[in-house]
């Protein structure tokens, strides 16, 4: 082994745990969206494992509420926060009242699949102002008071492979999630001088209780299996990870980035 060898080796086994950057997320506080259930609740619960005081928030109380007592009997830090994202003035009102903010992750939502010749007005409302309006103005609401506090913080908006590629029954899905990509790429090149990340999480189909009853038909469910290249839906803990991830010290580089989570769908 050349001198230069053994230095590079001795300077790599030799770094310190404090030089290595962290997944954990001890004495941050997160605020998480849709958090009830699913994909939102697995998320607040691996905060909480990590060590971040977690807001459960959802429109249901009697979910939040359970979730978030389930939390603190396991001895996290936790607390719920019901409340209609939609409601732009009470988002805001909730989120000045609430400590700092260092991690706000934008994850209600929902979905109605159907032929765009079905498509009524109350359909593109409903997916419109929730997956995307409702979802801007959590943001702006929740980037002012980062910004106000100094806070270094992540913002993570929960997009999908859709956001990505197209499909059939999904043209309102396909536009809100495509929308919440360039908005997070803007948004990240707006807040970058503050120190605020801004990145997507693009998931394939996730079991949960939104997406359990399209996977009764079994057609439909071999249709998506065979564009998942690794064979399988994904689950809850496939998201909650990379939320981990997006929230920590381990991805202080990565801005305006979309996080692909979707089995290989969209390699093809």
């Amino acid at each position: 082994m050349s001198k230069l060898q053994h230095t590079h080796n001795s300077q790599v086994i030799g770094t310190s745990n404090a030089d290595v950057h962290s997944f954990r997320l001890d004495g941050k506080r997160a605020l998480v969206t849709g958090a009830g259930r699913g994909i939102g609740l697995a998320i607040a619960q691996a905060y909480a494992a990590a060590g971040a005081e977690v807001f459960l928030c959802a429109r249901t109380g009697s979910e939040v509420e359970a979730a978030a007592g389930d939390l603190r009997a396991q001895g996290e830090k936790a607390q719920a926060l019901v409340l209609d994202v939609t409601d732009i003035a009470a988002v805001e009102r909730a989120v000045d009242t609430l400590p700092g903010l260092d991690i706000f992750v934008n994850n209600a939502g929902t979905n109605r699949p159907m032929p765009l010749a079905d498509v009524t007005e109350d359909d593109f409302d409903a997916i419109m102002d929730l997956n995307v309006k409702a979802s801007i103005f959590c943001a702006r609401a929740v980037a002012n008071r980062m910004v106000r506090d100094g806070t270094v913080g992540s913002i993570i908006n929960m997009s999908s492979q859709m956001g990505h590629v197209g499909a059939k029954n999904r043209t309102l899905y396909c536009a809100s999630k495509w929308a919440i990509e360039g908005f997070t790429k803007a948004l990240a090149i707006e807040l970058g001088g503050c120190s605020i990340r801004v990145n997507t999480i693009c998931p394939t189909f996730i079991e949960t209780p939104l997406t359990k009853p399209f996977f009764e038909d079994k057609d439909f469910r071999e249709e998506v299996l065979s564009k998942i290249k690794l064979g399988r839906l994904g689950k809850v803990e496939d998201v909650s990870g990379a939320a981990v991830f997006l929230a920590s010290d381990a991805a202080a580089l990565m801005t305006g980035a979309a996080l692909m989570l979707d089995g290989g769908w969209t390699a093809e």
